[in-house]
């Protein structure tokens, strides 16, 4: 499979970053931007990606139908927007096109994964899922960053590897869609719940266990969906956590750490766990499989309880074997 030609769409700072690194590795990028497609082109240069310029070989368009021109189209929207993107994909995507899911998350009201998503909606595409402990700034400015690209069949994982890496930008391929889709949606709730910590300024011990004991609920929420161990303790999984749970860049850890400090305003779009939250426990229950910790973030981010009672019902649980 000859994958040459990329578009993405969604200009965001995540898809500015991935066209960047897509351009690096020698493909010819279209970037679709549904607004201001014109200003970037011009500008070289993203409002949400200060002091970094757009790759000069990248075009930019507002035309959805140039990514029917692309061997593989990544979809750099949030996983609440990914079912309309990948909607207005199916009328022009060529069939058998890669269409690679670059969000974390579940959508809410179906309680689908993104792969699912793309397969509904835009049914002649080949969904693929890219994740992994990468920040939008980092890979736009050509940092080293590691992640994980996955389809069902492994020669179309290999290819799209292949086309995508470079020297400061790795995929390793995998077949193992679910384990990085849910590495990735569950990850950003459990940095919520990092940031609350931090925001309550129950340091770094509590940090520590918090992170390690919310692995330990990724793991038993993969396998009950299929996951494989080792895709959760790789990159997509155990990798992302760690990045997330610590580090102010992440969205979800920097909304999770006002949320400690006790400001409770909305969250921004794309800090994904807190529309992932919910519908995570929701899953889990069906299965009855036990998350404290994501079922703490979800009744507080749903209101149905303080950030003091959650912490309180978390450190009361009783004591048991690790």
């Amino acid at each position: 499979m000859a994958i040459e030609r990329i578009a993405v769409v969604g200009a965001g700072a995540w898809g500015s970053a991935l066209a960047n690194a897509a351009a690096r590795a020698g493909c010819s990028v279209t970037l679709i931007a549904r607004a201001a497609a014109d200003a970037l082109q011009s500008t070289r240069e993203n409002p949400r990606l200060p002091g970094v310029r757009l790759d000069e070989r990248i075009a930019v368009t507002a035309r959805i139908a140039a990514a029917g021109e692309a061997d593989a189209v990544l979809l750099a929207v949030p996983a609440q927007a990914l079912r309309a993107a990948a909607g207005a994909l199916a009328a022009v995507i060529r069939p058998g096109t890669p269409a690679i899911a670059c969000a974390k998350g579940i959508e809410r009201g179906t309680r689908q994964f993104m792969t699912e998503v793309i397969a509904e909606s835009a049914p002649a595409a080949v969904p693929a899922i890219l994740s992994g402990p990468s920040f939008a700034a980092d890979v736009a400015r050509g940092l080293p960053t590691a992640v994980t690209l996955a389809a069902r069949d492994r020669k179309t994982a290999e290819a799209l590897a292949r086309a995508l890496g470079s020297a400061t930008f790795r995929p390793y391929h995998a077949t193992d869609v679910r384990g990085v889709e849910i590495g990735g949606a569950a990850k950003n709730v459990l940095a919520i719940a990092a940031g609350i910590v931090a925001g309550r300024g129950l340091g770094p011990s509590a940090a520590a266990a918090l992170t390690t004991r919310g692995f330990a609920e990724l793991l038993r929420f993969g396998k009950a969906f299929g996951a494989r161990a080792e895709t959760l303790t790789g990159l997509s999984g155990l990798g992302d956590l760690i990045l997330t749970c610590a580090s102010p860049q992440s969205r979800n850890f920097s909304f999770g750490v006002a949320i400690g400090k006790g400001e409770r305003n909305a969250p921004d779009k794309l800090a994904e766990g807190a529309f992932t939250a919910a519908v995570l426990v929701y899953m889990a229950l069906e299965k009855q499989i036990d998350v404290p910790v994501a079922a703490a973030v979800a009744a507080v981010l749903d209101h149905k309880i303080s950030v003091d009672a959650a912490i309180e019902a978390l450190l009361t649980r009783p004591l048991r074997a690790e």
